[in-house]
């Protein structure tokens, strides 16, 4: 699992409630250190995406995932504060700040039966 948030608290806030649930979870700060990591370790079997990242945007990083073979289908669950419209049909989930760590499981639990009922 790979959470890409740039704020600390809700970063490790995110990492408790996923490593609490049972996932063994990577934490980054921005959409750089995501695509390092990507392209050190590959794909993750879900992310936990921040949209406002400083250096690359969370869409710009989606946009990135989504044109390459081996990351085009991980599951994105989007947490973000952004008051901008998000088409939700790109992305498995969204889910708007603050939220809930039950309710950030619960999606990404979702997200990750979603993805293995199409395989």
């Amino acid at each position: 699992m790979l959470v890409v948030e740039d704020d600390r608290s809700t970063r490790e806030l995110h990492r408790a409630a996923l490593t609490h649930a049972g996932y063994r979870v990577v934490a980054v700060e921005d959409g750089v250190d995501a695509l390092r990591y990507l392209d050190s370790h590959g794909p993750p079997a879900a992310m936990v995406l921040d949209l406002g990242l400083p250096r690359l945007h969370g869409t710009d990083l989606h946009r990135e995932m989504t044109a390459h073979k081996l990351t085009e289908r991980v599951p994105v669950v989007v947490v973000t504060g952004e008051d901008r419209i998000i088409d939700e049909r790109d992305f498995s989930c969204v889910l708007r700040k603050p939220i809930d760590p039950e309710k950030l499981v619960a999606a990404v639990e979702h997200c990750l039966h979603q993805r293995e009922s199409r395989e």
